[in-house]
């Protein structure tokens, strides 16, 4: 199995050489580095980008210089990818970067909406319910709108807001029936992210109730672990081996996809 989703010290991760290691012990046959990156031009992204060094496009030629020396180390297949922040006004700043830096494959995400991360409870706390229910539905739009974008080759976490409380459970339907369409249309695929699967949340993504309704619209799946740290690798790869297997699918190779279609 090959774990497509992890970070190193290139963004918020550990050491490049630190997740190889890892990844052989716990017998990945290979492991893609999506470091985050945010080309935004507008000020409180470039205050982000400094304080949290999601920069990759200012420092992807020295990682993938990184990355091919590990190579001729490594015992397993490494790839040079991204994770990307996704806002509508950015795409063509996106494209430019991710034309100009050829990646193995590029991954998309939605963190905030209306100036507030997502994954953040505080900045949710005492919002009216209709409030924190226009949150979850600009969450779906911008969602749609990165998987109609084209842009990338895989869809994080396609259900983030699932991991806050005051967001969990706001999703309808019909909401997520048009991610699995949308999906369906695209050649992006969503990925099964273990990043909160071990925690007392016990949360993957996507929520049973979407990765029925991508089986149903007969969507295809890459699967990610959103490791961070060395030690978070084996077990997070053990529930996805475990996860493929009883759901009985086989995921596709980011890498190896078809960029007219899937």
């Amino acid at each position: 199995m090959r774990d497509f989703h992890l970070h190193s010290n290139y963004s918020d991760g550990d050491f490049l050489s630190a997740m190889v290691d890892a990844a052989e012990v716990a017998g990945l046959e290979g492991i893609g580095f999506a470091d985050h990156c945010n080309v935004a031009p507008r000020e409180r992204m470039e205050t982000m980008r400094s304080v949290y060094g999601f920069n990759l496009d200012l420092t992807y030629e020295r990682r993938r210089r990184a990355i091919e020396r590990l190579r001729g180390e490594a015992s397993i297949e490494i790839y040079d990818a991204v994770e990307m922040d996704y806002d509508p006004r950015d795409e063509a700043a996106i494209r430019d970067f991710l034309e100009t830096a050829a990646f193995d494959y590029a991954i998309g995400s939605v963190h905030a909406v209306g100036g507030a991360n997502v994954q953040a409870p505080s900045q949710f706390a005492g919002r009216s319910d209709a409030d924190l229910d226009g949150v979850v539905a600009e969450y779906f739009d911008r969602l749609v709108a990165l998987v109609e974008s084209e842009l990338f080759d895989v869809a994080a976490h396609v259900d983030l807001i699932a991991r806050t409380p005051p967001l969990r459970g706001r999703a309808t339907d019909e909401q997520y029936r048009r991610v699995a369409r949308a999906l369906a249309d695209s050649r992006t695929v969503p990925e099964i992210n273990a990043g909160r699967a071990l925690t007392d949340a016990s949360i993957v993504h996507p929520a049973d109730q979407l990765f029925e309704m991508l089986r149903e619209f007969d969507v295809p799946v890459t699967v990610g672990t959103d490791a961070h740290d060395p030690s978070e690798i084996a077990g997070r790869a053990t529930f996805l081996r475990e996860f493929v297997e009883d759901a009985g699918i086989d995921p596709v190779d980011p890498p190896e996809l078809d960029r007219s279609g899937k």
